[in-house]
């Protein structure tokens, strides 16, 4: 299977509805009673040389406290430009998120595991619970050297099997573990793991700037958010809502950062 090709007809796809914000708006199965809300973004890439990052978090941060009853935010990665010391900084900055947050740790951040901890208030795999019904599973895939890495199988187990009785589990991964974008991975026993867990509903990547749709890997969706920051990709910041409803439906969104419009969207 030629899956490159797929990807970037997607992203192509994304860029051409600038103008047509709402084509795809009415073939997502909205539910009509949302019990969860998030929104996933990634590489602000905070610190980079020659960007303005300031104003790309500041539009980010203001277009997602404009969004109403959010339950909960994940910035996929990328959240600093190689410089450790920037950690705190944009630390900072996301403090000014209305609702609750995580993060995870991406090739760019390039901090021990320890001063992630220590700074974010969270390990770099992580899980959390969210309204009794729905996992949270952050896992790591990178390290201080910023290498691409494959996520740990034996902590994604882990994880994995500690919500397997919950309806509805989320994964973020910042870096596509499959090599069917031009920065991802080879890691398809990763993929065979998430696929033999009935309630993992989607995983969400970051990494890749210029990708922002989905691709399918045993009927499991496997989404990315584009960027909201860094000096590539994308000519349009964006974002991904998802919504998940009282009757199991959920939907996924791509929305730009400075106008609000929904580019592309899946039913899950």
């Amino acid at each position: 299977m030629k899956r490159r090709p797929f990807l970037q007809k997607i992203s192509l796809i994304g860029s051409s509805l600038m103008s047509m914000p709402f084509m795809l708006y009415g073939k997502m199965d909205f539910p009509k009673n949302t019990k969860l809300k998030f929104i996933t973004a990634s590489d602000g890439h905070w610190g980079q040389p020659n960007t303005d990052f300031e104003t790309s978090h500041r539009q980010l941060i203001e277009a997602i406290n404009q969004e109403s009853d959010v339950d909960f935010v994940v910035i996929n990665g990328d959240l600093i430009h190689d410089d450790p010391v920037l950690l705190p900084e944009v630390k900072g900055i996301f403090d000014q998120i209305q609702a609750p947050y995580l993060t995870c740790r991406g090739n760019h951040d390039r901090v021990s595991q320890d001063t992630f901890l220590k700074t974010m208030g969270h390990p770099t795999n992580h899980t959390q619970l969210v309204k009794e019904d729905f996992g949270i599973v952050l896992l790591d895939c990178s390290n201080e050297q910023g290498e691409y890495l494959c996520a740990d199988m034996d902590i994604a187990k882990a994880s994995l099997d500690s919500f397997k009785d919950l309806p509805h589990v989320f994964v973020f991964v910042h870096i596509s573990q499959n090599d069917w974008t031009r920065h991802g991975v080879d890691c398809n026993p990763f993929l065979d793991l998430l696929c033999s867990y009935p309630n993992v509903r989607a995983t969400f990547h970051g990494h890749d700037h210029d990708v922002d749709g989905m691709m399918l890997f045993g009927k499991k969706p496997f989404l990315w958010s584009g960027h909201f920051g860094g000096s590539w990709g994308n000519p349009f910041p964006s974002y991904r809502v998802v919504e998940v409803g009282e009757d199991g439906k959920a939907v996924s969104y791509l929305k730009t950062v400075k106008e609000g419009y929904i580019l592309n969207g899946n039913n899950l």
